[in-house]
Protein backbone atom coordinates (compact mmCIF):
# COMPACT_ATOMS: atom_id res chain seq x y z
CA UNK A 1 0.00 0.00 0.00
CA UNK A 2 1.54 3.30 -1.10
CA UNK A 3 1.81 6.19 1.31
CA UNK A 4 -0.16 9.41 0.91
CA UNK A 5 1.55 12.73 0.24
CA UNK A 6 0.78 13.85 3.79
CA UNK A 7 2.38 10.72 5.25
CA UNK A 8 5.50 11.18 3.13
CA UNK A 9 5.66 14.85 4.14
CA UNK A 10 5.39 14.00 7.84
CA UNK A 11 8.12 11.37 7.51
CA UNK A 12 10.41 13.88 5.79
CA UNK A 13 9.64 16.52 8.43
CA UNK A 14 10.53 14.08 11.22
CA UNK A 15 13.77 13.08 9.49
CA UNK A 16 14.79 16.72 9.07
CA UNK A 17 14.11 17.45 12.73
CA UNK A 18 16.20 14.47 13.86
CA UNK A 19 18.99 15.62 11.57
CA UNK A 20 18.95 19.10 13.10
CA UNK A 21 18.93 17.69 16.63
CA UNK A 22 21.77 15.19 16.42
CA UNK A 23 23.73 14.94 13.15
CA UNK A 24 27.06 16.79 13.01
CA UNK A 25 27.58 17.24 9.27
CA UNK A 26 31.02 17.19 7.69
CA UNK A 27 32.50 20.47 6.42
CA UNK A 28 29.32 22.37 7.25
CA UNK A 29 28.50 25.59 9.06
CA UNK A 30 25.33 24.51 10.81
CA UNK A 31 23.90 27.99 11.27
CA UNK A 32 22.54 27.72 7.72
CA UNK A 33 20.10 25.09 8.98
CA UNK A 34 18.33 27.75 11.01
CA UNK A 35 17.07 29.23 7.75
CA UNK A 36 16.94 26.16 5.51
CA UNK A 37 16.53 22.48 6.03
CA UNK A 38 19.43 20.10 5.47
CA UNK A 39 19.38 18.00 2.34
CA UNK A 40 19.02 14.29 3.08
CA UNK A 41 19.70 11.71 0.39
CA UNK A 42 17.26 8.82 0.69
CA UNK A 43 17.81 6.87 -2.55
CA UNK A 44 20.18 6.48 -5.47
CA UNK A 45 20.00 4.72 -8.81
CA UNK A 46 22.57 4.92 -11.57
CA UNK A 47 23.78 8.54 -11.61
CA UNK A 48 20.66 9.91 -9.92
CA UNK A 49 19.92 10.57 -6.25
CA UNK A 50 16.65 11.48 -4.53
CA UNK A 51 16.27 13.71 -1.46
CA UNK A 52 13.78 13.58 1.41
CA UNK A 53 11.28 15.72 -0.52
CA UNK A 54 11.36 13.56 -3.62
CA UNK A 55 13.56 15.91 -5.63
CA UNK A 56 15.90 14.14 -8.02
CA UNK A 57 19.42 15.24 -8.94
CA UNK A 58 22.07 14.14 -11.39
CA UNK A 59 25.04 13.49 -9.11
CA UNK A 60 28.07 15.11 -10.70
CA UNK A 61 30.21 14.34 -7.65
CA UNK A 62 29.82 10.56 -7.22
CA UNK A 63 28.60 10.76 -3.65
CA UNK A 64 29.90 14.23 -2.83
CA UNK A 65 33.52 13.17 -2.38
CA UNK A 66 34.18 11.41 -5.71
CA UNK A 67 33.81 7.76 -4.74
CA UNK A 68 30.63 6.13 -6.13
CA UNK A 69 32.44 5.20 -9.35
CA UNK A 70 30.11 2.40 -10.49
CA UNK A 71 26.96 4.34 -9.63
CA UNK A 72 24.12 3.69 -7.20
CA UNK A 73 21.90 0.63 -6.83
CA UNK A 74 24.40 -2.10 -7.63
CA UNK A 75 22.58 -5.14 -6.27
CA UNK A 76 25.47 -7.47 -7.04
CA UNK A 77 27.69 -5.59 -4.57
CA UNK A 78 24.96 -5.74 -1.92
CA UNK A 79 24.55 -9.46 -2.58
CA UNK A 80 28.22 -10.41 -2.14
CA UNK A 81 28.42 -8.25 0.99
CA UNK A 82 25.32 -9.91 2.47
CA UNK A 83 26.66 -13.37 1.73
CA UNK A 84 30.02 -12.62 3.31
CA UNK A 85 28.48 -10.99 6.38
CA UNK A 86 26.39 -14.09 6.98
CA UNK A 87 29.34 -16.41 6.48
CA UNK A 88 32.07 -14.55 8.39
CA UNK A 89 31.79 -10.80 8.97
CA UNK A 90 35.09 -9.94 10.58
CA UNK A 91 38.34 -11.00 12.10
CA UNK A 92 41.36 -8.78 12.75
CA UNK A 93 43.77 -8.90 9.82
CA UNK A 94 46.58 -10.25 11.93
CA UNK A 95 44.88 -13.38 10.57
CA UNK A 96 43.87 -13.60 6.91
CA UNK A 97 40.42 -14.14 5.41
CA UNK A 98 39.57 -15.37 1.90
CA UNK A 99 38.17 -12.10 0.44
CA UNK A 100 41.18 -10.12 1.69
CA UNK A 101 43.59 -12.69 0.24
CA UNK A 102 41.77 -12.79 -3.11
CA UNK A 103 41.71 -9.00 -3.24
CA UNK A 104 45.46 -8.72 -2.65
CA UNK A 105 46.02 -11.10 -5.55
CA UNK A 106 43.72 -9.07 -7.81
CA UNK A 107 45.40 -5.79 -6.89
CA UNK A 108 48.83 -7.32 -7.47
CA UNK A 109 47.65 -8.41 -10.92
CA UNK A 110 46.52 -4.87 -11.68
CA UNK A 111 49.79 -3.42 -10.38
CA UNK A 112 52.58 -6.00 -10.81
CA UNK A 113 55.27 -3.68 -9.42
CA UNK A 114 53.39 -3.27 -6.14
CA UNK A 115 53.05 -6.76 -4.72
CA UNK A 116 52.32 -6.03 -1.07
CA UNK A 117 48.97 -4.67 0.12
CA UNK A 118 48.19 -3.22 3.56
CA UNK A 119 44.47 -2.62 4.16
CA UNK A 120 42.90 0.11 6.24
CA UNK A 121 39.62 2.03 6.26
CA UNK A 122 40.10 5.48 4.66
CA UNK A 123 42.40 7.49 2.45
CA UNK A 124 43.72 9.40 5.43
CA UNK A 125 44.63 6.16 7.14
CA UNK A 126 46.22 4.71 3.98
CA UNK A 127 48.50 7.75 3.77
CA UNK A 128 49.36 7.53 7.46
CA UNK A 129 50.48 3.94 6.86
CA UNK A 130 52.69 5.06 3.96
CA UNK A 131 54.37 7.65 6.19
CA UNK A 132 54.94 5.12 8.96
CA UNK A 133 56.28 2.52 6.53
CA UNK A 134 58.69 5.08 5.07
CA UNK A 135 60.03 6.21 8.41
CA UNK A 136 60.38 2.75 9.89
CA UNK A 137 61.94 1.37 6.70
CA UNK A 138 64.80 3.85 6.84
CA UNK A 139 65.14 3.43 10.60
CA UNK A 140 65.66 -0.29 9.99
CA UNK A 141 68.00 0.21 7.06
CA UNK A 142 70.03 3.07 8.55
CA UNK A 143 69.78 2.84 12.37
CA UNK A 144 72.19 5.73 12.85
CA UNK A 145 70.38 8.16 10.53
CA UNK A 146 67.31 10.35 10.97
CA UNK A 147 65.93 9.82 7.47
CA UNK A 148 62.31 10.61 8.26
CA UNK A 149 61.12 13.82 6.58
CA UNK A 150 58.14 13.72 4.22
CA UNK A 151 57.91 16.23 1.37
CA UNK A 152 54.41 17.16 0.21
CA UNK A 153 53.11 19.57 -2.41
CA UNK A 154 51.30 22.88 -2.10
CA UNK A 155 47.56 22.51 -2.96
CA UNK A 156 47.55 18.72 -2.45
CA UNK A 157 45.30 17.01 0.10
CA UNK A 158 46.09 13.72 1.81
CA UNK A 159 43.53 13.45 4.59
CA UNK A 160 42.19 14.80 7.86
CA UNK A 161 44.15 12.83 10.47
CA UNK A 162 47.10 14.63 12.03
CA UNK A 163 49.88 13.08 9.96
CA UNK A 164 47.90 13.37 6.72
CA UNK A 165 46.87 16.92 7.59
CA UNK A 166 50.49 17.84 8.30
CA UNK A 167 51.27 16.66 4.77
CA UNK A 168 48.47 18.76 3.31
CA UNK A 169 49.10 21.73 1.06
CA UNK A 170 45.75 23.36 1.81
CA UNK A 171 46.49 25.56 4.79
CA UNK A 172 42.92 26.66 5.46
CA UNK A 173 42.13 23.05 6.35
CA UNK A 174 44.69 23.16 9.18
CA UNK A 175 43.64 26.43 10.82
CA UNK A 176 42.91 26.03 14.50
CA UNK A 177 44.38 22.53 14.72
CA UNK A 178 48.01 23.29 15.45
CA UNK A 179 50.60 22.43 16.37
CA UNK A 180 50.92 20.02 13.47
CA UNK A 181 53.26 17.04 13.27
CA UNK A 182 56.92 17.98 12.65
CA UNK A 183 58.98 16.53 9.82
CA UNK A 184 56.84 17.60 6.86
CA UNK A 185 58.20 19.95 4.18
CA UNK A 186 56.32 21.69 1.36
CA UNK A 187 57.27 21.88 -2.33
CA UNK A 188 55.67 24.05 -5.08
CA UNK A 189 52.41 23.09 -6.79
CA UNK A 190 52.22 22.07 -10.45
CA UNK A 191 49.39 24.29 -11.71
CA UNK A 192 50.60 25.90 -14.96
CA UNK A 193 47.74 28.42 -14.93
CA UNK A 194 49.13 29.88 -11.71
CA UNK A 195 52.82 29.04 -12.05
CA UNK A 196 54.69 29.89 -8.85
CA UNK A 197 57.74 30.76 -10.96
CA UNK A 198 55.99 33.09 -13.40
CA UNK A 199 56.90 30.89 -16.35
CA UNK A 200 55.00 29.39 -19.27
CA UNK A 201 55.03 25.76 -20.37
CA UNK A 202 56.88 24.32 -22.27
CA UNK A 203 59.64 26.90 -21.98
CA UNK A 204 59.74 26.60 -18.19
CA UNK A 205 62.14 23.66 -17.72
CA UNK A 206 59.40 22.18 -15.50
CA UNK A 207 60.85 24.15 -12.60
CA UNK A 208 58.00 23.11 -10.30
CA UNK A 209 59.32 19.53 -10.49
CA UNK A 210 63.02 20.43 -10.52
CA UNK A 211 62.45 22.39 -7.30
CA UNK A 212 62.19 19.07 -5.46
CA UNK A 213 65.92 18.48 -5.80
CA UNK A 214 66.78 21.86 -4.33
CA UNK A 215 64.45 21.20 -1.38
CA UNK A 216 65.99 17.78 -0.73
CA UNK A 217 69.45 19.32 -0.79
CA UNK A 218 68.39 22.12 1.55
CA UNK A 219 66.88 19.65 4.01
CA UNK A 220 69.87 17.25 3.63
CA UNK A 221 69.18 14.10 1.58
CA UNK A 222 70.05 11.89 4.54
CA UNK A 223 67.00 13.28 6.38
CA UNK A 224 64.38 12.88 3.64
CA UNK A 225 62.39 9.62 3.53
CA UNK A 226 59.61 10.21 1.01
CA UNK A 227 57.71 12.50 -1.31
CA UNK A 228 53.90 12.22 -1.47
CA UNK A 229 51.87 13.67 -4.34
CA UNK A 230 48.33 13.38 -5.58
CA UNK A 231 48.79 12.01 -9.09
CA UNK A 232 46.16 14.48 -10.29
CA UNK A 233 45.36 17.14 -7.70
CA UNK A 234 41.72 16.80 -6.62
CA UNK A 235 40.32 19.22 -4.03
CA UNK A 236 43.15 21.66 -4.64
CA UNK A 237 41.72 22.57 -8.02
CA UNK A 238 41.73 19.58 -10.44
CA UNK A 239 45.35 20.04 -11.56
CA UNK A 240 46.80 17.64 -14.15
CA UNK A 241 50.63 17.68 -14.27
CA UNK A 242 52.38 18.21 -17.59
CA UNK A 243 53.66 15.01 -19.17
CA UNK A 244 57.29 15.43 -18.10
CA UNK A 245 56.48 16.21 -14.48
CA UNK A 246 56.26 12.83 -12.76
CA UNK A 247 59.27 11.45 -14.63
CA UNK A 248 61.40 14.30 -13.30
CA UNK A 249 60.09 13.74 -9.78
CA UNK A 250 60.85 10.02 -9.94
CA UNK A 251 64.38 10.60 -11.25
CA UNK A 252 65.13 12.95 -8.34
CA UNK A 253 63.70 10.46 -5.85
CA UNK A 254 65.90 7.69 -7.21
CA UNK A 255 68.98 9.90 -7.04
CA UNK A 256 68.56 10.54 -3.31
CA UNK A 257 66.95 7.24 -2.21
CA UNK A 258 63.65 8.90 -1.44
CA UNK A 259 60.37 6.98 -1.74
CA UNK A 260 57.83 8.23 -4.26
CA UNK A 261 54.33 7.81 -2.81
CA UNK A 262 51.46 8.56 -5.17
CA UNK A 263 48.11 9.32 -3.56
CA UNK A 264 45.54 7.59 -5.78
CA UNK A 265 42.73 7.91 -3.25
CA UNK A 266 40.62 9.86 -5.76
CA UNK A 267 42.46 8.98 -8.96
CA UNK A 268 42.23 5.22 -8.62
CA UNK A 269 39.72 2.77 -10.08
CA UNK A 270 38.87 4.46 -13.35
CA UNK A 271 38.41 8.09 -12.41
CA UNK A 272 41.00 9.41 -14.90
CA UNK A 273 40.23 7.02 -17.76
CA UNK A 274 42.71 4.36 -16.65
CA UNK A 275 42.46 2.01 -13.69
CA UNK A 276 45.03 4.17 -11.84
CA UNK A 277 45.91 7.75 -12.58
CA UNK A 278 49.68 7.31 -12.68
CA UNK A 279 49.28 4.85 -15.57
CA UNK A 280 48.92 7.83 -17.91
CA UNK A 281 52.65 8.41 -17.42
CA UNK A 282 55.81 6.29 -17.48
CA UNK A 283 56.44 6.26 -13.75
CA UNK A 284 56.96 3.56 -11.14
CA UNK A 285 55.95 4.68 -7.63
CA UNK A 286 57.36 2.95 -4.56
CA UNK A 287 53.94 3.05 -2.92
CA UNK A 288 50.43 4.10 -3.85
CA UNK A 289 47.46 4.74 -1.61
CA UNK A 290 43.86 4.06 -2.64
CA UNK A 291 40.38 4.39 -1.13
CA UNK A 292 37.14 6.10 -2.34
CA UNK A 293 36.42 4.33 -5.66
CA UNK A 294 38.01 1.14 -4.38
CA UNK A 295 34.60 -0.17 -3.32
CA UNK A 296 32.68 2.75 -4.84
CA UNK A 297 31.61 3.88 -1.38
CA UNK A 298 29.50 0.76 -0.75
CA UNK A 299 31.71 -0.06 2.24
CA UNK A 300 34.78 1.66 3.74
CA UNK A 301 38.14 0.30 2.63
CA UNK A 302 41.55 1.63 1.64
CA UNK A 303 44.94 0.21 0.81
CA UNK A 304 48.61 1.10 0.88
CA UNK A 305 50.43 -0.83 -1.84
CA UNK A 306 54.21 -1.16 -1.76
CA UNK A 307 57.04 -2.69 -3.73
CA UNK A 308 58.35 -6.07 -2.60
CA UNK A 309 61.75 -4.65 -1.64
CA UNK A 310 60.08 -2.29 0.83
CA UNK A 311 58.22 -5.14 2.50
CA UNK A 312 61.41 -7.21 2.62
CA UNK A 313 62.99 -4.71 5.02
CA UNK A 314 60.34 -5.66 7.59
CA UNK A 315 60.99 -9.41 7.40
CA UNK A 316 63.41 -10.14 10.25
CA UNK A 317 64.07 -12.60 13.03
CA UNK A 318 61.46 -12.27 15.80
CA UNK A 319 62.36 -10.68 19.08
CA UNK A 320 63.47 -7.21 18.03
CA UNK A 321 61.05 -4.37 18.70
CA UNK A 322 61.56 -2.72 15.32
CA UNK A 323 61.71 -5.98 13.38
CA UNK A 324 58.22 -5.78 11.86
CA UNK A 325 55.58 -3.17 10.97
CA UNK A 326 53.91 -2.59 14.32
CA UNK A 327 50.62 -1.22 13.06
CA UNK A 328 46.99 -2.29 12.96
CA UNK A 329 43.76 -0.95 11.49
CA UNK A 330 40.75 -2.38 13.26
CA UNK A 331 38.50 -2.50 10.21
CA UNK A 332 41.25 -2.69 7.61
CA UNK A 333 40.61 -5.71 5.44
CA UNK A 334 37.11 -6.32 6.81
CA UNK A 335 35.95 -9.40 4.89
CA UNK A 336 32.76 -7.80 3.57
CA UNK A 337 34.59 -4.67 2.41
CA UNK A 338 37.05 -6.83 0.48
CA UNK A 339 34.15 -8.72 -1.11
CA UNK A 340 32.58 -5.41 -2.13
CA UNK A 341 35.88 -4.29 -3.66
CA UNK A 342 36.32 -7.47 -5.66
CA UNK A 343 32.83 -7.10 -7.09
CA UNK A 344 33.40 -3.40 -7.75
CA UNK A 345 36.55 -4.18 -9.74
CA UNK A 346 34.69 -6.89 -11.67
CA UNK A 347 32.04 -4.35 -12.66
CA UNK A 348 34.65 -1.78 -13.72
CA UNK A 349 36.44 -4.34 -15.88
CA UNK A 350 33.44 -6.15 -17.39
CA UNK A 351 31.52 -2.96 -18.17
CA UNK A 352 34.63 -1.22 -19.54
CA UNK A 353 34.14 1.71 -17.20
CA UNK A 354 37.72 2.96 -17.58
CA UNK A 355 37.05 3.28 -21.29
CA UNK A 356 33.73 4.99 -20.63
CA UNK A 357 35.46 7.36 -18.23
CA UNK A 358 37.95 8.28 -20.95
CA UNK A 359 35.26 8.66 -23.62
CA UNK A 360 32.67 10.54 -21.56
CA UNK A 361 35.44 12.55 -19.93
CA UNK A 362 36.56 13.73 -23.33
CA UNK A 363 32.97 14.80 -24.11
CA UNK A 364 32.74 16.58 -20.77
CA UNK A 365 35.97 18.51 -21.29
CA UNK A 366 35.04 19.40 -24.87
CA UNK A 367 31.72 20.76 -23.68
CA UNK A 368 33.27 22.70 -20.82
CA UNK A 369 35.96 24.11 -23.13
CA UNK A 370 33.19 25.81 -25.08
CA UNK A 371 32.46 27.82 -21.94
CA UNK A 372 35.97 29.34 -21.94
CA UNK A 373 34.63 32.25 -24.00
CA UNK A 374 32.74 33.40 -20.91
CA UNK A 375 34.54 36.40 -19.37
CA UNK A 376 34.76 34.70 -15.96
CA UNK A 377 36.07 31.30 -17.09
CA UNK A 378 39.83 31.39 -16.65
CA UNK A 379 40.67 27.79 -17.46
CA UNK A 380 39.00 24.42 -17.94
CA UNK A 381 41.15 21.43 -16.99
CA UNK A 382 40.81 17.76 -16.25
CA UNK A 383 41.36 14.18 -17.30
CA UNK A 384 38.83 11.38 -17.63
CA UNK A 385 35.69 12.04 -15.59
CA UNK A 386 37.53 14.51 -13.41
CA UNK A 387 37.10 18.15 -14.42
CA UNK A 388 37.36 21.65 -13.00
CA UNK A 389 36.64 25.19 -14.11
CA UNK A 390 38.67 28.02 -12.63
CA UNK A 391 36.42 31.05 -12.21
CA UNK A 392 38.06 34.49 -12.28
CA UNK A 393 36.93 38.09 -11.95
CA UNK A 394 39.21 39.21 -14.77
CA UNK A 395 40.89 37.04 -17.40
CA UNK A 396 43.85 39.37 -17.80
CA UNK A 397 44.78 39.61 -14.13
CA UNK A 398 43.46 36.12 -13.27
CA UNK A 399 42.00 37.59 -10.08
CA UNK A 400 40.13 34.66 -8.49
CA UNK A 401 36.39 34.81 -7.96
CA UNK A 402 35.30 34.94 -4.33
CA UNK A 403 33.68 32.06 -2.50
CA UNK A 404 30.24 33.67 -2.37
CA UNK A 405 30.14 33.79 -6.17
CA UNK A 406 31.32 30.17 -6.32
CA UNK A 407 28.50 29.18 -3.96
CA UNK A 408 26.02 31.02 -6.16
CA UNK A 409 27.14 29.11 -9.27
CA UNK A 410 26.93 25.73 -7.53
CA UNK A 411 23.53 26.66 -6.06
CA UNK A 412 22.18 27.69 -9.45
CA UNK A 413 23.32 24.40 -10.96
CA UNK A 414 21.68 22.48 -8.11
CA UNK A 415 18.42 24.36 -8.70
CA UNK A 416 18.55 22.89 -12.22
CA UNK A 417 18.73 19.38 -10.76
CA UNK A 418 22.48 18.81 -11.08
CA UNK A 419 25.01 18.56 -8.25
CA UNK A 420 28.56 19.78 -8.77
CA UNK A 421 31.20 20.87 -6.25
CA UNK A 422 33.58 23.71 -5.54
CA UNK A 423 36.74 24.41 -3.62
CA UNK A 424 35.82 25.56 -0.15
CA UNK A 425 38.10 27.01 2.54
CA UNK A 426 41.13 25.10 1.28
CA UNK A 427 43.79 27.27 -0.42
CA UNK A 428 43.78 30.87 0.85
CA UNK A 429 42.52 33.25 -1.84
CA UNK A 430 42.26 30.52 -4.45
CA UNK A 431 39.05 28.68 -3.67
CA UNK A 432 37.71 29.44 -7.12
CA UNK A 433 37.41 26.12 -8.96
CA UNK A 434 34.11 24.32 -9.56
CA UNK A 435 34.57 20.56 -9.69
CA UNK A 436 32.96 17.58 -11.40
CA UNK A 437 33.53 13.84 -10.93
CA UNK A 438 30.37 11.98 -11.98
CA UNK A 439 29.97 8.19 -11.80
CA UNK A 440 31.88 6.31 -14.48
CA UNK A 441 28.61 4.95 -15.90
CA UNK A 442 27.48 8.41 -17.03
CA UNK A 443 25.94 8.75 -20.49
CA UNK A 444 26.50 11.36 -23.20
CA UNK A 445 23.07 12.84 -22.49
CA UNK A 446 23.89 13.21 -18.81
CA UNK A 447 27.24 14.81 -19.65
CA UNK A 448 25.42 17.30 -21.86
CA UNK A 449 23.04 18.07 -19.00
CA UNK A 450 25.95 18.91 -16.67
CA UNK A 451 27.54 21.21 -19.26
CA UNK A 452 24.27 22.98 -20.05
CA UNK A 453 23.46 23.57 -16.38
CA UNK A 454 26.87 25.15 -15.76
CA UNK A 455 26.55 27.24 -18.90
CA UNK A 456 23.17 28.48 -17.73
CA UNK A 457 24.51 29.30 -14.25
CA UNK A 458 27.41 31.28 -15.76
CA UNK A 459 25.00 33.16 -18.01
CA UNK A 460 23.02 34.20 -14.92
CA UNK A 461 26.02 35.91 -13.29
CA UNK A 462 25.38 39.66 -13.12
Amino acid sequence: MSKTENELRREADALVEKDRQHLWHHLTQHKIFQAQEPMIVVEGKGCMITDQRGNQYLDGLSGGVWCVNVGYGRNSIADVVSEQLSKMPYYALSIGNPPAIELTQKLAQLLPDLQKVYFSSSGSEANEKAFKISRQYFRLKYPDKEKNKIIYRHRDYHGATYGAMSAGGQTERTLGYGPLVPGFVEMPHCCCYRCEFGKTYPGCEIECAAALEEIIQQENPETVAAVILETVVAGGGIIVPVDEYLGIIEKICRKYEVFLILDEVVNGFGRTGKMFGFQHWDVSPDMITTAKGMASGYLPISATMAKQEIFAQFVNEPGETLAYFRDISTFGGCAASCSATLENIRIIEEENLCQNSEKMGRLLLEGLKELESHPMVGEVRGIGLFAGIEIVEDKQTKAPANESLMAKIVGDVKAQGVIIGRMNRSVPGLNNVVTMAPPLIITAAEVERIVKSIGSALANIK
